[in-house]
């Protein structure tokens, strides 16, 4: 078992509920895609997974560790996370970004020496090549565009290797013919490590197209979890009603779900 939660919920001091009832479970090696409108809940989802966020209510457990007790540092270790807005210093140079993804995993004194000098160029070169940022790896981060940015923060999980991959809106900046490509990416990655892979996406096509599991969230609560196979083009309307008639798509993988496409292109000519 990768995760398990039961009746989680969240709520922020503010009084804002952020998560309710949250029940939801996968076995390791899972891919896993959260779909859903804006402000639906997914990232305060991937920040429980991730440990980052604690759960007011209901029981959780990660990776075997009970969430309210387990020991950040130590977990963190196995769980990388993407994020949409990659929290990496602008000063920082894209080998050091990099080679960051394993910090948790080394003994101190490396760490630190990695910090004054990198440890392991060849690592972080064949990291970065995997995302065609090779020529990259002695540049600042403030150098870059935010694409590339997003990129190098896929580099360093994809250099650390865990067993619980995490990702928030991965390919937000990218477009999308290379958004397609990071996501297999990440697939083919979660699937060679045995990990599992948990992305919250915000075109329905690129969830449809690369995962086998797909969990629709609204307004903080589970509102389908369904194989792929199931998931039908009413379901995810209900799911997307407060965002108008046109569902979110990259229009990179719309064939593979032709009333998508077909629905898109008729919204369109109506508006015209």
């Amino acid at each position: 078992m990768s995760f398990r939660l039961d009746g989680v919920g969240l709520t922020h001091a503010n009084g804002f509920t952020a998560l309710a009832d949250i029940r939801l479970c996968a076995d390791q090696g899972e891919r896993i895609a959260l779909v859903g409108p804006s402000g639906a809940g997914k990232t305060s989802l991937l920040s429980v997974l991730g440990t980052a966020l604690m759960p007011t209510s209901g029981r959780g457990e990660v990776l075997g560790q009970p969430l309210q007790s387990a020991l950040p540092r130590l977990l963190r270790t196995r769980i990388g996370t993407v994020h949409q807005a990659p929290p990496i210093p602008g000063r920082q140079r894209v080998v050091t970004a990099v080679l960051a993804g394993k910090l948790g995993q080394w003994p101190t004194w490396k760490s630190l020496a990695s910090l004054l000098y990198p440890c392991d160029l060849p690592g972080a070169r064949a990291a970065l090549e995997r995302v065609d940022l090779a020529d990259k790896l002695f540049a600042r981060c403030d150098q870059l565009s935010g694409g590339q940015l997003q990129r190098v923060g896929i580099a360093r999980v994809l250099y650390q290797q865990p067993t619980l991959i995490l990702a928030d809106e991965p390919v937000s900046a990218l477009d999308p013919a290379l958004a397609l490509a990071t996501i297999r990416l990440l697939v083919a990655e979660a699937e060679a490590c045995g990990a599992t892979l948990v992305a919250s996406l915000h075109a329905v096509d690129l969830a449809l197209g690369n995962f086998t599991r797909i969990v629709g969230i609204k307004a903080g609560r589970v509102v389908f979890d369904l194989p792929n196979e199931q998931v039908s083009l009413p379901l995810l309307h209900e799911l997307y009603a407060s965002e108008g008639q046109e569902l979110p798509t990259q229009a990179t993988e719309s064939h593979l779900l032709p009333e998508i496409a077909a629905h898109a292109a008729a919204t369109r000519a109506a508006c015209c």
